[in-house]
C-alpha cells in the first residue's frame, strides 16, 4: 500500500458503489458465537452503521492503518473503539466473534499465510468475512501498469507483477481447511455519471487503485499521466448517449465458519 495517507472525501465520491458489496458480504454472514466484532480496514467507517445495526448488543471496533480515515469513521458514532494498527500486525485485546474485512486484503500479501492467521485471532466457532475486488486484470487497472511504465520506465517495473486475489475456487481450497466456506464472486455492472472533466472510471479508480502510481509522481507527472490514463479509458469504456459509463466491476467474497475449530 501507499506511503502517503488516504483522502476520505475523494474515496466518499463513489459511497453507494463502494457500500453495496458491504451489505452483501454482510447478509451472509451466520450466527455468531458470544463475542465482539471487528471491522478491520475500516476505512472512513462507511460500514460501520450497518455493522452496529446488525450487531447493535456486541462491542464493535474498527481497526485501520490511517489516521485521516480513523477520524471520519468517528465521525459516524457507530464504533465503541477506533484503532490505528497495521492489518499484518495487528492482534487484539480479546478474540472476537467477528473479523470483517471490506476491500483491505487485495492490498496484502501471502493469503493463505493472511486468512489462516486472522482466522486464529477468532473465538471457536467464530467467523472471517472479506470482500475484495478482482479487477486487476480488466481495463481500468492493466491500463494504469501499462501507461506507467511506457511513461515512467525508470519508477514501474511490472517484470515480476502478479495478481493479488485469485479465483474463487482457489479460495475455497485455501480455506477449506479452516472450517465451513462460503465462497463467491459478483461483478457488478455500475453506472458512473458524467463528469465535468475526464473520464467517470478514472474518477473512481483515482481513490484507490491509481494511489500507488500517482504517489511516485511529481505534480506534472501526475497531471501528464492522468491525461493519458482519461484518453486510454475512452476505448474500453465508451460512454453512453448521456455522458455516464458502464464500469463492470469484479469481486471476490467469502464468509469462513470455523465451526468450533481454531480460537486464539
Amino acid at each position: 500500500m501507499s506511503g502517503k495517507d488516504w483522502n476520505p472525501e475523494t474515496y466518499e465520491a463513489f459511497a453507494d458503489l463502494r457500500l453495496r458489496p458491504a451489505l452483501d458480504l454482510l447478509a451472509q454472514v451466520p450466527k455468531l458465537p458470544a463475542g465482539g466484532v471487528v471491522d478491520l480496514g475500516c476505512g472512513n467507517g462507511q460500514v460501520g452503521p450497518a455493522l452496529k445495526a446488525r450487531f447493535a448488543h456486541r462491542f464493535l471496533i474498527g481497526i485501520d492503518s490511517s489516521p485521516a480515515m480513523l477520524a471520519r469513521a468517528n465521525e459516524t458514532g457507530a464504533y465503541d473503539a477506533l484503532a490505528e494498527a497495521d492489518a499484518l500486525a495487528w492482534i487484539p485485546e480479546h478474540p472476537p466473534a467477528l473479523i470483517f474485512s471490506n476491500a483491505l486484503c487485495h492490498w496484502l500479501p501471502d493469503h493463505p499465510a493472511l486468512f489462516a492467521r486472522l482466522s486464529r485471532l477468532l473465538v471457536p466457532g467464530g467467523v472471517l468475512a472479506v470482500q475484495m475486488p478482482r479487477q486487476e486484470l480488466a481495463p481500468s487497472h492493466a491500463l494504469l501498469r501499462k501507461l506507467a511504465f511506457e511513461m515512467f520506465p525508470d519508477r514501474f517495473n511490472f517484470s515480476r507483477w502478479q495478481v493479488a486475489v485469485s479465483p474463487p475456487a482457489d479460495y475455497f481450497r485455501m480455506l477449506a481447511p479452516l472450517g465451513q466456506a462460503l465462497v463467491w464472486e459478483t461483478t457488478y455492472l455500475q453506472r458512473l455519471a458524467p463528469m465535468a472533466k475526464g473520464h467517470p472510471v478514472r474518477h473512481f479508480t483515482q481513490s484507490t487503485a491509481m494511489r500507488p502510481f500517482l504517489d511516485k509522481l511529481d505534480e506534472t507527472e501526475a497531471a501528464r499521466f492522468t491525461q493519458a490514463y482519461d484518453r486510454a479509458l475512452a476505448t474500453p469504456y465508451t460512454p453512453e448517449k448521456d455522458g455516464s459509463v458502464l464500469f463492470p466491476f469484479r469481486r471476490v467474497f467469502f464468509a469462513l465458519s470455523l465451526t468450533g475449530r481454531g480460537g486464539a
